[in-house]
This record gives structure tokens, C-alpha cells and sequence, in this order.
């Protein structure tokens, strides 16, 4: 396929999950190319380059050379949550299809706005939560939606992870004026936003949050929260950077006729009956639960969605507003926590 043909890209935003876009974008190779790089410090994000099966980009710290320019076409925006609004108004406004790293934006509200945004501009609006295009959540998903489980009783969630004290000394992570929040809004929400795509809203929750003695940061390193969901089935979530060694995220979900249990590279189903289906489904690294992620397979996977979103004129397969909906536990989890007491939460 010709440049002409190839849906351009340009990525803004250079910092540590920049090697894995660039890496997923030159997979995708005969669906887009990258037309542009922009970063605060252009000469700091060239190496990128080398990564890059294709002509080099532009590396420029200049936005309008993303906006005037009628190649690019869509934008993976990666940058800290704290500049997103602003950018996200230029981007609209010159017409250009937004996918986003996680989370959306530093508040409920402020993720409203941006999806406010994108919707009165006409544009679409991604979101990258990759852990839905792994194959064992795809799979979960597909069994689930059978309906041979029966009703969902019972649901865990735990993501046990562990981050050393420097991580959060680079950039003023966990930090709220820059990310927003700590475990929840950085880490744990792509395993939220998995689950709630496999068991539906939260309706209420009580929780408590907390910064263990283990880091000096200013938002929470750890959560724990009793989830009761619109279904009527009840659940718990636990999440951490505090965990030592750190262990694989995990999804438990309790039906009327068999546990689920899902997890990075595995779907495993208990029945009733005794039977056991056990699919081992390696799709990537274990590092994906690290500070860097090591596959661009799921980035790739999420990236040749909103390709095909934008030229089918389709929603992706996380759009803008349904991540609303794992933006909107995490305030409840957080205001429960701060006011001691349990809070409903409105779709």
C-alpha cells in the first residue's frame, strides 16, 4: 500500500510508552504511517526514529504541524493527563480522530469534558485500553456473552502490583495535578475497565483508600472497595503498588454455573460439575504489568481498530464515552473513601 493510501499518524507525547506506540505502529505498517512525533523536547524523542520500520518522522515540538496538515489524519495522544484538555481542543477543532492513553483525563468531570469535546467536533474518540484485545479477554467475553454460565453472583478483581519508590520520583507521578490520582487512575484502570466490559456498571460501592508507608508520593498506592453491581451481583476490588513481588493482575467472576477466572495469558473455567476448561492463551511478556510495557501486539491490535473505526465510520472498540464508566468508579471509589460512607453511582 502507497503513503496516499496509509492513514497518516502522528503521536504526541514522548515519554516511556512511546517505544511500544512506535514499535505497534510499524506492525501496522501497510495500515498507517507515522507522519509525526511532537514533544516538548523534540531532539530528546528523535531516537525514536530507529525504531521505526519506515521514513523517518518529524520531530517537532509545534502542534499546528499536526493541525495543518491534511495527511494525519488521526492522533495517539500519550502525554500526562494534566495537558490534555487544551490539546484535545486544538486536535478537535482541526477535524483530527483522537486515540488516548489511559486514563482520560485527571477527573470524572474533566473526562467528561474531553469526550464532550470530541462529540461536538464530529470526531472520534478512542481510548487505549489494550487489555480488551488480548485473546483470553476476548475469549471471556465471547463465552460470557453465550449465556451458558447463567447469572453472575460474584466478582473479584485484584491487581497486586509493585512500583519502587523512583518511579515515583521521575515526573511528579502520583501526583494529582499531573496524573490525577495514584494506583487507581495509572494502573488498576485497565483491569477495571476490562472487568466492568465483562460484568456491566457498578452501582454502589464503599471503599478505602490509602498511601502505605512503602512509598512517599502525594495519591493513593493502594485500594480496596465492596462493589455492588447494577446486575445485583457483588464483588470486591483490590489494587496496589505496594505488592511485593508483584503478581498478575487477576479477574474471578463467580456464575450461577461456573467460575471464570481470567488473567493475562489464561482463561480458566471451574464448573459446577466439576468439569474444567483450561485455555491457556499466551498473547505476550509478563512485563506488561511493569512500568513499561514490553508487547505492542495489543497497542497494534487497538490501533488497527481505530483504523478501521475511522474508515467504516463505526465506533472503536472503546470509545470515548464508554470508558466514562470505569472513570466514574474510580471517583466513587475515591469520595467513599474520603467521606467514609457508601456512594451510588449514575450512569
Amino acid at each position: 500500500m502507497d503513503d496516499e493510501q496509509r492513514i497518516g499518524v502522528a503521536l504526541i507525547g514522548a515519554g516511556m510508552i512511546a517505544k511500544t506506540h512506535v514499535a505497534a505502529l510499524s506492525a501496522a505498517g501497510d495500515r498507517v504511517r507515522l507522519v509525526a512525533v511532537v514533544s516538548t523536547r523534540p531532539e530528546r524523542a528523535e531516537h525514536l526514529a530507529a525504531q521505526y520500520d519506515g521514513a523517518a518522522p518529524l520531530f517537532t515540538s509545534d502542534l499546528s504541524k499536526v493541525t495543518d496538515d491534511p495527511s494525519i489524519r488521526m492522533v495517539i495522544v500519550a502525554t500526562p493527563p494534566s495537558v490534555r484538555i487544551p490539546l484535545i481542543e486544538t486536535l478537535a477543532k482541526a477535524g483530527k480522530h483522537i486515540l488516548l492513553e489511559k486514563p482520560v483525563a485527571r477527573t470524572l468531570d474533566e473526562a467528561v469534558q474531553v469526550v464532550e469535546i470530541c462529540e461536538s467536533a464530529g470526531v472520534t474518540l478512542g481510548v487505549l485500553f489494550q487489555h480488551r484485545v488480548r485473546s483470553p479477554s476476548k475469549a471471556a467475553a465471547q463465552r460470557i456473552a453465550s449465556g451458558a454460565f447463567g447469572k453472575l453472583g460474584h466478582v473479584e478483581i485484584a491487581a497486586p502490583l509493585w512500583r519502587d519508590q523512583s518511579y515515583y520520583e521521575e515526573l511528579g507521578r502520583g501526583t494529582y495535578a499531573r496524573d490525577g490520582g495514584g494506583v487507581l487512575l495509572t494502573q488498576a484502570i485497565h483491569t477495571i475497565d476490562l472487568a466492568l466490559s465483562l460484568t456491566g456498571p457498578v452501582a454502589s460501592v464503599q471503599a478505602m483508600t490509602a498511601t502505605t508507608p512503602l512509598h512517599r508520593m502525594e495519591a493513593e498506592d493502594f485500594a480496596v472497595a465492596g462493589l455492588r453491581f447494577a446486575s445485583g451481583a457483588i464483588g470486591s476490588l483490590v489494587a496496589s503498588t505496594a505488592s511485593f513481588p508483584q503478581r498478575k493482575e487477576r479477574i474471578t467472576l463467580h456464575f450461577e454455573h461456573a467460575s471464570l477466572r481470567l488473567g493475562t495469558d489464561m482463561l480458566e473455567v471451574l464448573w459446577r460439575d466439576g468439569r474444567i476448561d483450561d485455555e491457556p492463551l499466551a498473547t505476550g511478556s509478563a512485563g506488561d504489568t511493569g512500568p513499561i510495557v514490553n508487547n505492542h501486539e495489543w497497542h497494534q491490535g487497538m490501533i488497527e481498530d481505530f483504523v478501521d473505526a475511522i474508515q467504516e465510520n463505526r465506533p472503536p472498540v472503546v470509545t470515548g464515552r464508554a470508558a466514562l464508566a470505569c472513570h466514574r468508579l474510580i471517583d466513587a471509589i475515591e469520595r467513599s473513601s474520603r467521606d467514609g460512607c457508601p456512594v451510588d453511582i449514575r450512569q
